[in-house]
């Protein structure tokens, strides 16, 4: 079960955008996530005419490594580490902190 997925807010704990929040755009891989507004970079992006695209510089989300972020828990305002707890038969995550589950509402 991935304790990070698309949708969850993340706030970044290493590198240049650290203490920055954001959302979970997709996986790219199984330890690679996209992060909305997180590790952006210019890119030099040559035309092509056969698909119509004009080149220059472009503004391009890069992926990050899982271990760089925290899933944000809303309730403490931190970053928090993730745990899988079964619930009912079912597996469910929990913030390690606290025990309440992911989602929950404060």
């Amino acid at each position: 079960m991935n304790k990070i997925r698309k949708g969850d807010e993340v706030i970044v704990l290493t590198g240049r955008d650290k203490k920055r929040r954001g959302t979970v755009l997709e996986r790219v891989d199984a330890d690679h996530v996209l992060v909305e507004g997180i590790n952006m970079v210019k890119k030099h992006v040559r035309p092509n005419p056969m698909q119509g695209t004009t080149g220059g510089i472009i503004e391009k989300t890069m992926p990050i490594h899982i271990s760089n972020i925290a899933l944000f828990n809303p309730a403490t305002g931190k970053g928090e580490r993730v745990g899988i707890k079964e619930v009912d038969g079912r597996n469910v995550r929990v913030y390690r902190s606290s025990g309440e589950p992911v989602g929950a509402k404060a």
